[in-house]
């Protein structure tokens, strides 16, 4: 356990983005809160409380966007900048197996990066929310400190970051295995093969099964949420039109756990991600050479 403490901590020294970029979201979201319009008019508590709490999930979902593409990129680049600078050839050197160190980075990429990003969003969102108070006539200020509604969100986040780092573990290890085998150009290798396998596919067998599995990945993770709509709320008429979706309603009822593990893709998946996280050790285990 002592051994993955530190490799963390080497991440940290090494990649100074994983807290800076969350820190400058965290800035930016508070010199918009002291200098930005915020008076907004509105009727109800309800209303107020069901603003207040799409404010901060939309603040959360910044970071998360930021969050993700920070990862990918971490994912892509760690092996491959060891092998590069040749510092490689140093880590070898310690007792600290290969297996550890890609595991550690797994860890970074797919826990640490997103628990940074949403600890940084907390702290924001609080002082957010104090600077909102204070500039506010109206009852926004008192709907942002509700404490049910920040222990939602808390349980949001860590649920967030649990159930996305399974579903999209067959990306890390992908990304992975590119970043210790490419030799250079790692952006191209990562979009190459699947792009390449999708043309092959297309062209010679008029499916598109490639296409479908990859586009599922990238964008199947909705199924870890609830999708609430008027037929689905106790009491309403289902009948006034189209399903839509209703405000306000409890963040906790967004989520949808039963539907992600009861997936057979969350497991195929999660196997085919730590096969291919097994592939990225047995690479590094082998490759020196940038």
């Amino acid at each position: 356990m002592n051994t993955y403490v530190w490799l963390i901590r080497r991440e940290f020294w090494e990649n100074k983005a994983i807290w800076v970029l969350p820190a400058l979201l965290g800035i930016a979201l508070i010199l918009a809160a002291l200098f930005g319009r915020v008076d907004v008019d509105v009727v109800s508590t309800e209303q107020h409380r069901a603003n207040a709490e799409t404010v901060l999930i939309g603040f959360g979902a910044v970071f998360y966007a930021v969050m993700s593409l920070y990862s990918t990129w971490y994912l892509l680049d760690c092996l491959y900048a060891d092998r590069k600078d040749r510092s490689v050839l140093f880590w070898k050197s310690l007792p600290i197996s290969d297996t550890a160190t890609v595991l550690s980075k797994v860890l970074v990429g797919l826990i640490v990066i997103p628990l940074v990003c949403f600890l940084a969003v907390d702290f924001a969102s609080v002082l957010v929310a104090f600077i909102v108070s204070l500039r506010t006539r109206w009852s926004m200020g008192s709907a942002l400190w509700q404490p049910d509604m920040w222990l939602e969100l808390q349980v949001l986040w860590l649920y967030v970051i649990a159930s996305a780092a399974l579903w999209y573990l067959p990306l890390t290890g992908w990304l992975l295995v590119v970043s210790a085998w490419a030799k250079r150009a790692v952006m191209l290798w990562s979009i190459l093969p699947p792009l390449a396998a999708i043309l092959a596919e297309r062209l010679f067998l008029g499916t598109h099964t490639v296409w479908d599995v990859v586009q599922n990945r990238l964008f199947g993770y909705s199924l870890a949420f609830h999708v609430v709509t008027r037929g689905s709320l106790e009491g309403a008429d289902s009948s006034d039109g189209p399903d839509l979706v209703v405000a306000p309603i409890r963040t906790l009822d967004l989520l949808n756990p039963h539907g992600l593990l009861s997936s057979s893709a969350t497991w195929i998946g999660a196997l085919v991600g730590a096969l291919l996280v097994f592939g990225a050790i047995q690479l590094r285990m082998r490759r020196t050479e940038p």
